[in-house]
């Protein structure tokens, strides 16, 4: 037996695979077990007194043969005793079964005048909240009737067709408070660093960041990317952002990690022995983790990577690599990796914590953590390609300012 090799065997009738990982080597042989019961990691038993117990090979039908070393078989029986009543007393994981809806006015990142400090007393927590209400009264206004038509092109602003689109305040659904956890609001959903922000790009990734931000810019309605050379941001639509190609939700609300944005907020989670699934509302993606399982292969990679369970204690851990090179994470690579925790605190509330890991994006680790309230409310399909027209517009848009411009330049070439 090596590491990683798996062992079935009944108790009470009922089949259980447990994953037995070797955590030390002595001489060239491990002295410890790893005992992982349908994902609750634990370690059952160091064998120290009790004799070494040495797995070179896996030769024989129980996996226990050649290079097998115990000072008697009494120890193989306390050993084996040992497993079997962890695997019977192991608490059954948690249900967190059920639609949880995570809106909410605390931003992912601190706000720089609240320093390192975490916390919002009671009474500025309730200023967030009615200043908030406040505004979307205000634009929920009916407006009025008799008004002018906007100038043509939009009124020249900054913002979707000069500030003539974009949604209204009937679409904004972040929620009506902050998060509160333990009693008490919380100025930020990041609780690491100490100042509740994302830690420093690493030089590469400034760079990178740099590039790619070249083609950021507000739509001015002049076709500004031909006087350049290089590959222009609307040459091809696999260039487009992946919200605007209803690849993945914004945010990203599917992660990993999964954040709260605008709209959408909702999540349903199905559990069943082997799987769980994390449903979002936006784009519909479905997040299925694997529980007590291995990664895939390094080369096999997705948009919201290969996600692994297993349960400590009554929390769901959950780890997710093998990302593509763009994830859905703004700014991370294919070097991410990401760790989830799910704790179900009541009945109708799960506490969803998550640390960030990007050594070749972010000079240091990241970390946060929010409730996620259960709610009565339905998750509809999201069927965000039947309706974008957006997509084929933006690049037929594109296209007509480039003619414009090839036009009053006299240039049928770019």
């Amino acid at each position: 037996m090596v590491s990683g090799d798996v062992i079935r065997y009944r108790v009470n009738s009922m089949s259980i695979t447990r994953a037995v990982a070797l955590t030390q080597r002595v001489s060239g042989c491990p002295t410890g077990i790893t005992a992982d019961l349908r994902g609750l990691r634990m370690t059952t038993i160091f064998l120290g007194r009790l004799g070494q117990f040495r797995v070179c090979s896996s030769k024989s039908p129980m996996g226990v043969g050649q290079g097998v070393s115990v000072r008697s078989f009494r120890n193989v029986a306390l050993i084996w005793l040992c497993l079997i009543s962890t695997s019977v007393f192991a608490a059954a994981p948690v249900d967190l079964t059920g639609t949880y809806n995570v809106a909410t006015l605390t931003p992912l990142e601190r706000p720089e005048a609240f320093g390192n400090n975490l916390y919002l007393s009671r009474e500025e927590a309730n200023k967030i909240s009615a200043a908030d209400a406040a505004a979307k009264q205000a634009r929920a206004e009916a407006s009025n009737p008799d008004r002018g038509a906007p100038p043509s092109g939009g009124d020249g602003s900054a913002g979707a067709a000069g500030n003539v689109g974009g949604y209204n305040t009937f679409w904004i659904d972040n929620g009506d408070r902050t998060i509160e956890i333990d009693g008490k609001f919380r100025t930020s959903i990041l609780t690491y660093p100490a100042n509740g922000r994302r830690p420093a790009l690493t030089a590469a990734a400034q760079q990178l960041r740099m590039q790619r931000i070249r083609n950021y810019r507000q739509n001015s309605g002049e076709a500004w990317w031909l006087q350049r050379e290089g590959v222009g941001p609307y040459d091809d639509m696999e260039l487009r952002p992946l919200a605007e190609r209803c690849i993945l939700g914004f945010g990203p609300v599917a992660g990993p990690p999964m954040f709260p944005t605008l709209y959408n907020n909702l999540k349903r989670i199905v559990q069943t022995e082997n799987y769980v699934m994390i449903l979002a509302e936006m784009v519909h993606d479905a997040r299925v983790i694997r529980l007590n399982a291995e990664h895939k292969p390094a080369h096999i990679r997705t948009w919201m990577g290969d996600s692994i369970g297993w349960w400590e204690g009554t929390t769901l851990v959950v780890e997710t690599t093998n990302f593509v090179a763009r994830p859905a994470l703004n700014g991370a690579d294919e070097n991410l990796r990401v760790i989830e925790r799910f704790t179900r605190i009541d009945n109708d509330t799960l506490n969803y914590a998550f640390t960030v890991e990007d050594a070749t994006v972010w000079s240091d680790k990241w970390s946060g953590e929010y409730p996620w309230p259960a709610t009565n409310e339905k998750v509809y399909e999201y069927a965000c390609h039947e309706g974008n027209y957006a997509m084929g517009n933006i690049m037929r848009g594109a296209r007509l300012l480039e003619a414009e411009a090839r036009t009053e330049a006299g240039s049928g070439s770019r």
